[in-house]
């Protein structure tokens, strides 16, 4: 059974200057090492390795990642996709929406529209066959994006 105090503490968790600074260099590089961690931090790896683990376990840390280009792989183009699901819809644009490689991000969101998608592309040509994909079950409002001048980040951190 969970430890409600657990889920309480990693609601609010609280960091402090060692561990902000774990969070800075891990944002940087998630690939150091724990040896290069404590010489960062002035630590022994064994307390890096603890205090990371107390991270993960609040769930301060949920992953390690690696982050891709788009473009060295041959996406050019990057579509932002409002879509309005039509009258009982909703569930099956969902569906089709998890279900295409081509969705990089989707948000369910509150207004006028229900999911607000983020689409990357090879070209122009493959933006009409993927709305196509969706056509008769929602309605959709397509932007491309010509730069991104806030890449995704992190929130602060207290």
């Amino acid at each position: 059974m969970a430890n409600p105090a657990r889920n309480l503490k990693s609601r609010n968790p609280s960091l402090d200057e060692i561990d902000q600074a774990l969070i800075g260099l891990l944002s940087d590089n998630a690939r150091l090492s724990h040896a290069e961690l404590a010489r960062s931090v002035g630590l022994s790896p064994p307390s890096v390795a603890e205090r990371l683990r107390r991270l993960e376990e609040d769930g301060v840390v949920s992953a390690y990642t690696v982050e891709l280009d788009p473009k060295a792989l041959g996406y050019t183009l990057t579509a932002i996709v409002r879509i309005r699901p039509l009258p009982g819809q909703l569930h099956h644009v969902e569906k089709l929406l998890i279900e295409s490689p081509e969705v990089i991000e989707c948000d369910k969101v509150t207004g006028d529209d229900c999911f607000v998608a983020r689409y990357l592309l090879r070209s122009i040509d493959e933006l009409d066959p993927i709305l196509e994909r969706i056509a008769q079950r929602a309605q959709t409002s397509t932007s491309i994006v010509k730069a991104s001048p806030v890449k995704r980040r992190l929130p602060p951190v207290p």
